[in-house]
């Protein structure tokens, strides 16, 4: 048989997807899983596309199915499953030999993994790609991390698999090492916090406005028509309008309120937090879900402080529900590329910012409309925080009003909107010309003498709380 351009090791509904979608591409590519049931379950599903599909019992096979140099694809559980693959993988390759691991890996393995290689002398990539199953089968979008002659080397396969946006494929290199797993782990963190947004538009209408299922499904159906259009509005108005099967009511109404999550949202926050660049939203929205998991601490909270549902006061319009979710959504985006702007430079990777959000326009969870304009104001105002350039300027001057008059209505109704509450509060913060952290550093310096800055000097001083000598220091334990 004809030796492969590439191999997938992992034939999860991601591997088997983008195995089918590499040979519907033209490549002839080898699979192994190590479960060979996969295999024969990929091969009796794949019709056509079978031809160009090696079938492979062990990873040996694999390998020696392989055009040289070999490029492998892993497709395992992020963690030790992948570090055991690639222990595997290396005994049987040559030094030229290159491992792609696109699963969600944390960018910190990814960092340690690539260090490995480079000391080995081995080529290694660490790529992202986000779509789900339907992307992984007809064309995700794809962060590449790594040595840039190593994608640059498998860049024909990747530009062709990918999503395509006006003739030009979703699919960019980031930079090197963990760089393209760490733009895929924010990518995760938006789509965390505009499903958390969406789906506390919903449970404004459902529970302060008494809207039915229905109702519901036809408001995000249009908001799809204007500036919020996007995948995860569009699907939220169909989920909306789907009905079980089994009761006929609808299918919202039978599922239970209790979200999963698979951990790259957590890592978005963990890193803010590292490198001091905050995103509060996508944490609130971690937070909701993680809320959201301890239904039997909920139930017993609604049965000891709120036994009735309230509804909101007069006043609350569907048109300030769409602003409110226009401005929560610019705030997200500002926050997700504020903190890849920080990582970009403390770790040294120069990430293309215009070029992120345009390979984010098609075949990812988080594609819409709006990233056309965040691509422009990116390339035309580098390192601008996206609230603060011209065009969001403009959508914020008029949509904000929205967003403060849903927060407060529904916390006034005792509505939880976690991640719309934290959208006005940084709102408010970052455009508060004096905040009150000059409590906070006078509070600082009263436990722990650690000094503060004065608007009317330089260096740093002391309060009047403080003894100290000539030289300035403290002389209080």
């Amino acid at each position: 048989m004809p030796e492969s351009e590439i191999g997938v090791v992992g034939l999860g509904t991601m591997g088997a997807m983008l195995t089918l979608n590499i040979a519907d591409n033209g490549f002839r590519v080898s699979a192994y899983n190590r479960t060979h049931a996969r295999v024969t379950e990929l091969m009796e599903t794949a019709g056509n596309l079978a031809r160009r599909i090696a079938p492979c019992k062990s990873v040996e096979a694999l390998v020696q199915s392989l055009k040289r140099p070999r490029n492998v694809i892993l497709m395992v559980p992020a963690g030790s499953v992948v570090d055991a693959q690639i222990d595997a993988l290396q005994p049987l390759l040559d030094d030229d030999d290159l491992i792609i691991d696109m699963g969600n890996a944390n960018f910190h393995d990814t960092r340690r993994r690539a260090q490995a290689a480079h000391e080995a002398g081995r080529p290694y990539l660490g790529v992202g790609i986000s779509g789900g199953a339907e992307g992984a089968r007809f064309g995700p979008s794809i962060m590449g991390g790594g040595p840039r002659e190593s994608w640059d080397r498998v860049a024909h396969i990747l530009d062709v698999i990918a999503a395509d946006h006006e003739g030009q494929p979703c699919a960019r290199w980031m930079g090197e090492d963990g760089a393209g797993h760490f733009v895929k782990t924010v990518h995760n963190g938006i789509e965390y916090a505009d499903m958390q947004l969406i789906a506390e538009a919903y449970g404004v209408m459902r529970d302060g406005m008494g809207m039915a299922a229905e109702e519901c499904a036809e408001v995000f159906t249009r908001w799809n028509d204007g500036v919020l259009k996007s995948y995860l509005v569009e699907i939220s108005g169909k989920v909306a309008a789907a009905r079980d099967d089994s009761t006929g009511t609808p299918a919202l109404d039978v599922i239970l309120d209790r979200a999963g999550q698979k951990g790259t949202g957590r890592w978005t926050v963990i890193e803010s937090q590292m490198l001091g660049a905050p995103v509060p939203v996508i944490e609130a929205a971690v937070g909701a879900r993680n809320m959201s998991a301890m239904r039997h601490l909920r139930l017993q909270g609604a049965s000891l402080y709120r036994p009735n549902a309230c509804r909101l006061d007069d006043g609350l319009e569907i048109q300030d529900l769409e602003q409110a979710l226009i401005a929560g959504k610019i705030l997200c985006y500002a926050q997700g590329f504020d903190l890849l702007y920080k990582a970009s430079t403390d770790f040294g990777w120069s990430l293309p910012m215009p070029g992120i959000a345009e390979i984010w326009r098609e075949g990812c969870i988080i594609r819409s409309a709006m990233l056309n304009d965040t691509a422009a104001a990116l390339r035309e105002a580098p390192g601008t925080n996206l609230a603060l350039a011209d065009h969001f300027r403009a959508l914020m001057d008029k949509n904000v009003d929205g967003l403060r008059k849903t927060a407060l209505a529904a916390q006034a109704a005792r509505l939880p909107v976690p991640a719309l509450a934290a959208a006005l509060a940084y709102f408010d913060t970052l455009t508060c010309e004096r905040t009150t952290a000059n409590m906070l550093q006078a509070q600082r310096d009263y436990f722990g003498a650690h000094g503060f800055e004065r608007i009317d000097g330089e260096g740093a001083h002391h309060g009047p709380w403080h003894g100290h000598d000539l030289d300035g220091n403290s002389t209080q334990g």
